[in-house]
This record gives C-alpha cells, sequence and structure tokens, in this order.
C-alpha cells in the first residue's frame, strides 16, 4: 500500500484470477495470430457464425434429405432463436461486461457487437448447435468441432475473452440438453 499525503491508503491494484486466466490465454492466441491464412480462416468462420448463421445453413441443408430433417432443422431455427433472446437479451444485461479493448489494426473486416461480452452468444448458440445437429448423427463430432473453432474464433478476432467463450459454452450446454428434452424429435 502506498501513502498519498493528500488522501488515506490506497491498495494497489488488484487483478482478479479470471482476469489473470483470460489474460494468458490471450498471450497464447498472440502467437498465432498475423498468420494467413489462419487469420483469414478464423475471421471467416466468426462471421459466418453471426446470428447463428453458420448452423442454419447446415440445418437446412440437412432439412432437404428427409421429413425429419426438416423437423430437426425448423427445431434448430426455434431453438437458436429463444437462445439468442435469454444470451443477448437477459443473461447479458446480468453482467454487463466490457469487450477486450483493442487498439490495433485488425487485419479483416469485423461487425463488432453491439452487445456486452459475458457470456459469449457465439458460443453459446455454438454448443446448443452442436447437440442438437449431432442428435442421433455420426457427424456429432464433427458439429462439435466446428462449435470449438467458433468459440477459438472469438478469441482470436479480440471480440471475447476466454472465459466468455466458457460462460457462452456453459449456458449453451444447458440450453441445448433442455431443447432437447423439450422437444424430442420423432423417431425415424
Amino acid at each position: 500500500m502506498t501513502a498519498d499525503p493528500a488522501g488515506p491508503l490506497e491498495p494497489p491494484h488488484r487483478v482478479s484470477a479470471v482476469q489473470r486466466f483470460d489474460e494468458a490465454v490471450d498471450r497464447e492466441f498472440d502467437r498465432i495470430r498475423g498468420r494467413e491464412p489462419l487469420d483469414r480462416i478464423t475471421y471467416a468462420v466468426t462471421e459466418l457464425a453471426d446470428f447463428g448463421l453458420l448452423w442454419h445453413l447446415i440445418a437446412w441443408s440437412r432439412a432437404l434429405r428427409s421429413e425429419r430433417d426438416l423437423e430437426a432443422a425448423i427445431r434448430l431455427s426455434v431453438c437458436l432463436g429463444i437462445e439468442s433472446v435469454i444470451v443477448n437479451g437477459l443473461v447479458k444485461s446480468l453482467f454487463r461486461r466490457e469487450r477486450p479493448v483493442y487498439q490495433g489494426e485488425r487485419p479483416h473486416k469485423l461487425r463488432i457487437p453491439l452487445t456486452t461480452s459475458f457470456p459469449s452468444g457465439h458460443a453459446s448458440s455454438a454448443v446448443v448447435a452442436a447437440i442438437l445437429l449431432g442428435e442421433n448423427s455420426r457427424a456429432a463430432p464433427a458439429y462439435w468441432a466446428l462449435a470449438a473453432a467458433v468459440g477459438a474464433s472469438r478469441i482470436h478476432v479480440r471480440i471475447h475473452h476466454m472465459s466468455d467463450v466458457i460462460g457462452g459454452a456453459a449456458v449453451g450446454l444447458a440450453l441445448g440438453v433442455a431443447f432437447r428434452k423439450l422437444w424430442p424429435l420423432r423417431d425415424r
């Protein structure tokens, strides 16, 4: 503690364990940022996942195969809409965490969201989508890998902290499991 002749003793600036964790992860991402084609791919993944577009495209392309896949696409779209309202409308308003501050130039154009940082809506929707798309599917590992790529892309492009992504994934897990129980698909 330092003594200030004009005022009371002030404690030194304290950094939370979450902030230290986020900073450590960000330093690791600094090792791979600025490399092509990784930057271009990462920016494309993060932009394609805006508003759940990536997941809607996958679900609706699958809907062409069968009536059950059409029902699954409808379920996914409705559930992602509900997830967005819950995460972006309710949960984010409880936390109001600032997004990472980055003053440098980004290598590619990027839409900067207006919502607060915690939890990551991209991570939440990615996990909901992986749960719903992966249900009884041999492609489930691919959906989970794509969900992980979406979450990592949010850190790579400096739009979210790692703890935002973990929080979003946890919310998405809870919502995805609930959606599957509340809206089961008919058997084939």
